[in-house]
């Protein structure tokens, strides 16, 4: 509907009733009636009044762009409730090609827009994307409810296609439905397919499979001209390259179309102890050199006592039918404390939902709830033995909280999206912070921690992961973050997102 097709009355302008325009002479919302946003009161419908000229329609729409209380305080924050950024409308797209048709228009009207995937469910459920520091906000802009696209649109042998709002959980259910099962999986399932793949999405199967964007066959991306384009390694590849791990900077991935591999049926999963780091770093690379395990992961940990670090590797060997792997086969060499080990034997998705169990017992408890400055960081080999003592120098058990820490190896070669910038060596390894801290945690003097280490990761040649929360990044930053990267990185957004409106806070282009 163009300017002219308005109705011939006065239109309400920041309240909370249906959106029908945008005002460009205030740049507010105009609205059919209903309540003031900003102040909760009736909005008055004559001095609230504007012009039919001064109000560009908005786009017939399958679903609806509200502008109520509610909706934007939920958008308003993140899972790391460290930041504030609330947009001014929020998008409930009842197709992809609404998202196209809001895109362009917030194009023409340089209105910032961000998907965000606040997988939880329900209107009341908490945030469970991986934006951590605001980097899924659209601040004054339009933020998409990731949640209306939330279809496994078909499972194939070896592929699934799915809309972006879907969670790994659901994935994974329909895959093992049919016998298949995602490749790399994250810790935690019940996160946005979309969220993930526009990060990279790491797990304890990036030693065989890379993240969860190397295992990604193409896309449908709406980019920030809202045009919906399938990008693909043959086929728009740039796109391709750069929606993936590029941090929605260039589309808003809406489809994926992922490989899958065949679903086993049993999980052997071990737990070995160390106290001595370089023993634990050394096991850990050779086990991955070997190939010894379906799926391997690692934390740092607090002795019983509570007065000292100390290391543990998670490795896990699947099978199928009654007989499984040889246990001393798979531990044989290995440095770890004797005595300690432990092996459990369960479901292969009782493994991949092993999280769900710990997520319940922080949400019971409020920890959930509370601000969380997690620090994400990728090392190379060769520092990072010396990154870790010094951060576990730095570190004490109320960093941590009821948290974990990860940290655990993979190979370079393995990931092959350009924009998962990694370190320049062979062997990296993988420093997950993931606190959470008691109530009252003095979360400023834990983000200054975050800044400090990684600076100290970049001196020792390691990158930053998309999520967590560093604060004070800088256009210096970015550009040192990317390295050889950052022309292709830069060219992508001009070409994609020439009106710089897409997903703002992540600050890679600001």
């Amino acid at each position: 509907m163009s300017k002219s097709a308005l109705p011939r009355r006065g239109l309400l302008v920041g309240t909370a009733a249906t959106v029908i325009g945008w005002n460009t002479a205030g740049r507010t919302w105009a609205v059919s009636t209903g309540q003031d946003v900003t102040t909760g009161q009736d909005a008055p419908g004559t001095a609230a009044a504007v012009t039919q000229d001064a109000v560009a329609a908005l786009p017939r729409l399958d679903g609806s762009l509200v502008t109520d209380p509610t909706a934007l305080t939920r958008f308003a924050g993140d899972f790391g409730h460290l930041v504030t950024a609330a947009p001014r409308a929020v998008l409930r797209p009842g197709s992809v090609r609404d998202i196209a048709a809001v895109v362009g228009f917030a194009r023409r009207h340089r209105i910032p827009v961000a998907m965000n995937g606040q997988s939880g469910g329900g209107e009341t459920a908490e945030l469970e994307s991986h934006s951590n520091y605001g980097q899924a906000a659209a601040p004054g802009g339009i933020a998409i409810d990731a949640r209306g696209l939330n279809r496994v649109l078909a499972v194939t042998p070896g592929r699934a296609v799915v809309e972006a709002g879907v969670t790994w959980a659901q994935l994974t259910d329909a895959a093992l439905a049919r016998g298949w099962m995602p490749p790399c999986l994250t810790d935690y399932l019940h996160l946005s397919v979309g969220g993930t793949l526009s990060v990279g999405g790491i797990g304890s199967g990036v030693q065989r499979h890379g993240l969860q964007a190397d295992t990604v066959e193409s896309v449908d991306v709406v980019t920030g001209t809202g045009q919906l384009l399938t990008a693909s390694a043959t086929t728009n590849r740039q796109l391709f390259e750069a929606a993936l791990a590029g941090g929605g900077q260039a589309g808003i991935i809406v489809r994926a179309t992922l490989r899958l591999v065949p679903a086993r049926e049993r999980a052997l999963v071990f737990t070995l102890f160390y106290d001595d780091l370089a023993a634990y770093l050394g096991d850990q690379e050779r086990i991955m050199a070997e190939r010894r395990f379906d799926l391997q992961a690692g934390e740092v940990v607090r002795d019983a006592e509570g007065t000292a670090w100390r290391y543990k590797i998670e490795a896990v060997a699947h099978y199928d039918g009654d007989t499984p792997p040889d246990r001393g086969a798979l531990l044989r060499g290995l440095r770890c404390v004797p005595g300690e080990t432990t092996v459990t034997d369960q479901g292969a998705r009782d493994y991949a939902f092993r999280v769900d169990g710990f997520a319940a017992y922080l949400k019971a408890t409020g920890l959930w709830s509370q601000p969380k400055p997690w620090l994400s960081l990728f090392l190379p080999a060769s520092t990072a033995r010396t990154f870790v003592r010094e951060a576990t120098a730095l570190l004490t058990p109320a960093d941590l909280g009821a948290g974990i820490l990860l940290l655990y190896p993979y190979t370079t070669a393995t990931l092959t999206r350009p924009l998962a910038v990694m370190p320049d060596e062979p062997v990296g390894w993988h420093f997950d912070l993931l606190s959470f801290p008691a109530p009252g945690a003095d979360t400023a003097a834990m983000l200054r921690r975050n800044r400090h280490l990684y600076e100290r990761a970049v001196a020792l040649g390691g990158k930053r992961y998309l999520i967590g929360a560093i604060p004070g990044m800088t256009p210096t930053d970015w550009r040192r973050h990317y390295g050889a990267h950052w022309a292709a990185a830069t060219a992508a957004k001009h070409r994609y997102d020439p009106a710089g409106i897409l997903t703002p806070g992540q600050g890679i282009h600001a």
